[in-house]
């Protein structure tokens, strides 16, 4: 299996986020694709190549053209400001506040283009943006081009970013750039698979009301996992979409017997969806030790996650999302790899 990495990434580091009322280093560091990297070399999964260069249009299929336009401008203006360090939303709008203008100062743009103060800038986070962009991109390129499957080694990740909003470290849906980029090259029908811990509220968003693409996702109940305002069962698509959309909300401590049904209805839905791609947000935050999850797999069952995936048949394209236990993120990620190619 080909990857697809960029060490562009490394500029987004050193920020920090707000969590239970402290503010923390990011859980979101560079060293996760470092792993990762480190780790495809060593169990000898395939090449890694570099990224291509692509402009923005196939982010702008997905995403708002304004909130396109505000991640490149987030941090020069919050330095223009005359602010140092950290460029993080405080202040949102909510209910009751009108939040169909945009504002003109960078402390509400902010809040203005997030739900939460995990998406933060520094000076290298949106050339790093733009490199997780085109990893996502370059790798849609070889599925397309023939490869049974592709691994975007995505940072930061995507999942969580929607059409005109960021948060939970994402800034563009790299799944969903490249779920529309196939459609845009001539799929009828794309599949996205989402394993995250932490469901994907920004794909969710984006492809809610269209029946080209569907998405299953499978994640922490949303009644008392982040990011909670999205992810319940009973949201399965509006107009177009109805049936499109499929949620699996499980509770804390839910063990891979459990997890393991759901990643089998997932896949016979996708397969009785015939989609012409599959793509897969890979997160492995549902590990037993992750930080800031609370399922409880462990390392032996991400091998089996991948085979379950590879008896699909589809050309399969991996997108890379969370995981947090840093110690092990490289060997659980690979794992689904390994066992999608049989390894």
């Amino acid at each position: 299996m080909k990857s697809v990495y960029s060490e562009r990434h490394k500029g987004h580091a050193g920020n920090v986020e707000l969590v239970a009322g402290a503010i923390v280093p990011a859980f979101e560091m560079p060293s996760r694709a470092e792993f990762i990297r480190a780790r495809i070399d060593a169990v000898g999964l395939g090449p890694v190549l570099a990224p291509q260069t692509h402009s923005l249009d196939a982010a702008l299929r997905v995403h708002k053209p304004d909130f396109i336009d505000f991640l490149g401008r987030a941090y020069p203006m919050w330095k223009a400001a005359g602010r140092e360090g950290t460029a993080m939303p405080f202040t949102w709008p909510t209910r009751g506040l009108r939040g169909d203008k945009p504002p003109e100062s960078i402390e509400a743009l902010l809040g203005y283009y997030s739900f939460d103060a995990g998406a933060t800038f520094v000076e290298g986070t949106w050339d790093a943006i733009k490199s997780s962009y085109e990893v996502a991109l370059t790798a849609a390129g070889l599925v397309k081009g023939g490869e049974k499957s592709a691994f975007a080694l995505c940072r930061p990740p995507g999942h969580h970013a929607g059409s005109g909003f960021m948060g939970g470290y994402c800034f563009i849906n790299n799944a969903a750039v490249a779920a529309q980029w196939f459609l845009d090259k001539g799929a009828r029908k794309v599949a996205i698979l989402d394993v995250d811990y932490h469901h994907g509220n920004g794909t969710q968003e984006i492809f809610y009301e269209r029946d080209d693409v569907l998405v299953l996702n499978l994640h922490g109940d949303p009644a008392n996992e982040y990011p909670f305002f999205l992810g319940h069962a009973d949201e399965t698509g509006a107009g177009k979409g109805v049936g499109f959309n499929v949620n699996y909300p499980m509770p804390a401590g839910t063990t891979f017997e459990v997890w393991g049904a759901a990643l089998d209805d997932a896949c016979a839905k996708a397969a009785a969806y015939k989609p012409d791609v599959l793509l897969v947000s890979l997160g492995v935050d549902t590990f037993e030790k992750d930080p800031i999850s609370a399922f409880k797999l462990k390392t032996e069952h991400y091998p089996l996650i991948g085979a379950r995936i590879a008896k699909l048949g589809l050309p399969t394209l991996f997108v890379m999302e969370g995981g947090y236990a840093v110690a092990e993120i490289a060997v659980n990620a690979v794992g689904v790899l390994t066992g999608f190619e049989g390894v």
